[in-house]
């Protein structure tokens, strides 16, 4: 979308501007190697690829003197063990999703992604200029983590199913692969969510010890073979409007850095927030017409099925503020935000984006 290139240019102009003053990075003689361990494994290029742009960024920018040595899911850490290995100290920093590790505290699915939730620039907005990144301070406090949004998906697709979706009774003892709160909800609907890793998505859909699954979207979907072993295809993603990534740092490693390097970092973060925003949208674009030429059934939840998913949503999102002090306190504010933003994206962008695909099609 237009809008969104021109919101995204300024944080990879002032990047850019940045990485060309040489005494930027010139300041410090000191040395720095750390270890990035990832969520995600090397064949998910767009994923494992932020990483990779984190370091790159950082090593051009302190000519060299600023080292992040990345290592995919797996080859130092499992791919959902990245927060524990931050906290405990085991790698100075990692790449990871914050759905992953709700058992631990509910609250981190404010800084991941929630069904019926915000869009990338919504979310953007309620961290920038809400209370979004004081709220989340604070549960990352209690973590020994400092954290650094790096990477945005944009909005996901459902997911895959082996039958189709005619009524919520469908979902009834349906063993679905998904993560974050997805998973709470479709269980109010009798599902049987999992959270396993990308990797092992394919072989347990394959084995039929899953009937259906989620990742994130075409592009990524397609190279992990989903479209093998499912037919049906659907939309709206409604359980994922958007997804942000993490740069997990430990306090301590945090702390150890001079404040050129600290700054270097954010910024190479923030450029790795443009670069896979861009990188999913231009790749989905394409390969969802791959998937439907191929046989792809592209299919669209009832009305009827969307409404008992917000129902479901609106409970668990209430069940959890009964039980969690911070939790409570954090949703009253995403809330409101939610509100106001929808309001106003209702108003501008949803309705001119109706009109000029109405008007394609014509």
């Amino acid at each position: 979308m237009i809008v969104r290139r021109r919101q995204l240019a300024p944080a990879a102009v002032s990047l850019a501007a940045l990485a060309a003053t040489p005494a930027f990075g010139q300041q410090t003689s000191e040395n720095v190697k750390w270890r990035l361990t990832s969520s995600f494994p090397k064949s998910l290029d767009t994923l494992f690829g932020a990483s990779a742009t984190i370091a790159r960024v950082v090593g051009e920018m302190t000519d060299g003197k600023f080292q992040l040595n990345t290592f995919a899911a797996g080859e130092i850490v499992p791919g959902l063990q990245v927060l524990d290995a931050v906290s405990n100290g085991t790698v100075e920093c990692g790449h990871t999703y914050t759905g992953y590790y709700i058992g631990k505290n509910p609250s981190f699915i404010f800084d991941g992604s929630l069904p019926f939730g915000l869009t990338p620039r919504m979310h953007n907005a309620w961290m920038m200029f809400g209370d979004g990144k004081k709220l989340m301070d604070e549960v990352y406090e209690s973590f020994n983590i400092v954290a650094l949004p790096a990477g945005q998906t944009g909005g996901q697709m459902l997911g895959w199913f082996r039958k189709e979706l005619k009524t919520p009774a469908d979902f009834n003892g349906l063993k679905i692969r998904t993560a974050g709160f997805g998973g709470k909800v479709f269980a109010k609907l009798g599902a049987v969510p999992q959270q396993i890793a990308g990797g092992e998505i394919y072989p347990a859909m394959e084995r039929g010890t899953l009937d259906a699954c989620e990742w994130v979207g075409p592009y990524d979907d397609e190279k992990l073979g989903f479209n093998k072993v499912a037919k049906y295809y659907y939309t709206p993603g409604v359980m994922e409007l958007e997804a942000v990534n993490q740069l997990m740092i430990g306090k301590a490693a945090w702390a150890s850095l001079p404040p050129r390097y600290q700054t270097i970092l954010k910024y190479a973060c923030n450029y790795s927030m443009t670069e896979m925003l861009a990188s999913y949208d231009a790749k989905n674009a394409v390969a969802i017409a791959r998937l439907v030429a191929a046989g792809t059934q592209l299919s669209v939840l009832p009305d009827e099925v969307v409404k008992v998913l917000r129902v479901a949503l609106e409970s668990v999102l209430d069940e959890e503020a009964a039980q969690n002090a911070q939790f409570k306190k954090i949703l009253a504010n995403w809330r409101q935000f939610r509100a106001e933003q929808h309001r106003w994206f209702s108003i501008a962008d949803t309705r001119a984006e109706l009109a000029v695909f109405r008007s394609d099609r014509t």
